[in-house]
This record gives C-alpha cells, structure tokens and sequence, in this order.
C-alpha cells in the first residue's frame, strides 16, 4: 500500500468568538487511515462542536463550531507520520 503524504496543508486562521472555523488539508490518496485532528495536543473526535469530515476521498477537513477563547491554539493534522499545523 502506497504511503499516504500531505499535499495541501493546514492554513492558520483568524476568526471571531462565536463563529465556525474549517481547517483543509489534502492527503495523495483516498481513504487514508491512520489520520487524526488535534487541538492543543488534545485528539478530537466528531461530535457537536468538531464536525470531522472527508471531502472527494482526499481532502479532510476539521469545522471547529462556535469557537470560544478556549479553542486558541494549534490545530494539528497527522496521517501516519506526516503532520500539518495551523
């Protein structure tokens, strides 16, 4: 199985208290395993504030809803060994 590696990364983002944030990042191949977001160094999972999807097989994407001061800090995105931060 071919390595799967980032093609687009992460860009950092300025948003205001209250509003949703997405964060892209584009891996080589579909149906990548072995991909996690993190907050802070913190794993976030899909629920009602992290909205955690994959767009046309390649492109993840991480909405972040109604971000408060708490969600300052760095976005991460791993796919096996290779990261991404904003």
């Amino acid at each position: 199985e071919p390595e799967v590696t980032i093609v687009s990364g992460l860009k950092d983002m300025v948003v205001s208290e209250g509003d949703d944030v997405t964060f892209r990042c584009q891996v080589s191949h579909e149906s990548a395993r072995d991909v996690e977001w993190k907050l802070q160094d913190v794993a976030l999972q899909n629920n009602e504030m992290n909205e955690i999807s994959v767009e046309k097989g390649k492109i993840h994407t991480l909405t972040l809803r109604k971000v408060t001061e708490q969600d300052i800090g760095t976005v991460t995105f791993r796919v096996g060994p290779h990261t991404s931060t904003a």
